[in-house]
């Protein structure tokens, strides 16, 4: 198990350069805005939400080197990428040069949520698979503390903090690839290449305790009944990949990204001054940390669809509160205390379910696809909601923006109570069986 632990902690270490991308750009925002005179619109969905068009594109075509060169070298492809993406956004001195370097970083991050909760729920035996693919969330959310963290210790470093801000993030990418020189393939996908030999290693490795050739067998009899040439849009599918897309709409029309790209812009909105600001972003890094670290132990004892019940009813609790505070003029805190409440209900909830669950869904052959699906359905969302935010609040105001979300959430709620199933303690074999099967609308047994 601690080979096990060590293999998904490195490969989930693409979360943490996932969480510190997304972030660093925030306390850069304003910087940028001034520094090249843009107008809202351009800065918006130029400048800010470029590396999120690049997760679009990353999580559209990450499938396809995840299949075909292997989960391990989409992996290691996605550090340089961030490497790349981190020294030239903090080099060059006009907006569209600086876009696409982040465009850059932004394909790593698309391709990571394909590549790396792929390979851990590979790998993971089934009773510890819920807490080994989360720590890709567990390692999104350290990477956005950091980055908060690292971005209020740089903003007076040089004439031009925001330099600073953005190309500190080469030094974990180096990191991370060399951990990920290290892991083994994975199992499954050595299976789907022929590589039967390979994989037998790595199962030994990975539990010394079970029958290989019974396991191999299980793995290659699922494989087999996944012919070649199926794709996850046909009817048989059509279960999990409705779950997937529901997931990941609902986790971005919460606002969750929307509010971690413009947290210093909110809270001045709500009247703290910047450097209150800065800091109340670093709170929020830290209650994230702290409840995904409670969503990463309970995601195996309560299971996937517990949580999601939890972070719903947290969801339109905090997220009324926010709008209530903006549309009352709550002046101080209120605000602040509020998006902590909603950082937790994100964190135990959706933040610790979505990558899993998706992993989960799709049967062997075709989970990179499905990943690739869900993946792509969250970050063009992604990508259009952030990139709306500065119009919106300046239009609307922040109040309506943040009742939309709420409402949005009361979907979500009825969706995990009448429609998403219990995946947790199962093969990936056993739910690929079940979903599949209850797409044609067969009834499952127990036997």
């Amino acid at each position: 198990m601690n080979k096990i632990l060590a293999w998904s902690i490195s490969a989930a270490l693409a979360g943490f350069l996932f969480g510190f991308d997304t972030v660093v750009i925030s306390g850069a925002d304003k910087q940028l805005q001034e520094l090249w005179g843009t107008s809202d619109a351009f800065h918006g969905s130029v400048v800010m939400a470029m590396a999120l068009w690049g997760t679009v594109v990353g999580a559209i075509f990450g499938g396809i080197p995840t299949n075909k060169i292997g989960r391990k070298n989409t992996l290691l492809i996605i550090g340089v990428l961030y490497f790349v993406s981190a020294l030239g956004s903090a080099l060059v001195n006009d907006p569209v040069s600086f876009a696409v370097f982040r465009f850059l970083g932004g394909l790593g991050v698309g391709a990571s949520t394909i590549a790396a909760p792929a390979y851990v729920s590979e790998i993971a035996p089934a009773n510890q698979r819920g807490k080994l693919v989360s720590l890709y969330q567990f390692n999104i959310v350290l990477g956005i503390l950091i980055a908060f963290l690292s971005n209020y210790l740089l903003r007076n470093t040089g004439a031009q903090p925001w330099r600073w801000m953005v190309g500190v993030e080469a030094v974990p990418a180096l990191v991370y690839i060399m951990f990920v020189v290290f892991i083994p393939r994975s199992p499954r996908w050595l299976i789907s290449k022929g590589r039967e030999k390979e994989a037998q290693k790595v199962l030994h490795i990975i539990n010394p305790d079970i029958n290989v050739r019974e396991k191999l067998a299980e793995i290659k009899h699922q494989a087999e009944t996944e012919k070649t040439g199926e794709n996850i849009f046909m009817k048989k599918y059509r279960f999990p990949l409705i779950l997937a897309f529901l997931v990941a709409f609902f986790n971005q029309l919460s606002g969750i990204n929307a509010f971690l790209y413009y947290a210093p812009r909110i809270f001045e909105s709500a009247g703290l001054g910047e450097s209150t600001a800065l800091l109340s972003s670093i709170g929020i890094g830290v209650v994230n940390l702290l409840f995904t670290l409670l969503g990463v132990f309970l995601i195996d004892r309560l299971g996937r669809k517990q949580l999601m019940l939890i972070g719903s009813i947290g969801y339109i609790i905090s997220l009324s509160l926010v709008a209530a505070a903006f549309f009352l003029n709550w002046g101080g805190l209120w605000v602040p205390i509020f998006l902590f409440l909603f950082i937790a209900a994100h964190a135990i909830g959706q933040g610790a379910v979505i990558w899993v669950f998706i992993s989960e869904i799709f049967p062997n052959r075709l989970r990179a696809s499905g990943q690739a699906f869900g993946s792509s359905t969250h970050w063009v969302l992604a990508a259009i909601i952030p990139s709306l935010i500065p119009f919106l609040f300046s239009s609307i105001g922040p109040g309506y923006v943040f009742a939309f979300f709420a409402f949005m959430m009361l979907l979500q709620l009825f969706f995990v109570i009448f429609m998403m199933p219990e995946t947790k303690g199962k093969s990936l074999e056993e739910l690929s069986e079940e979903l599949s099967i209850n797409n044609q609308q067969v009834p499952i047994t127990n036997n």
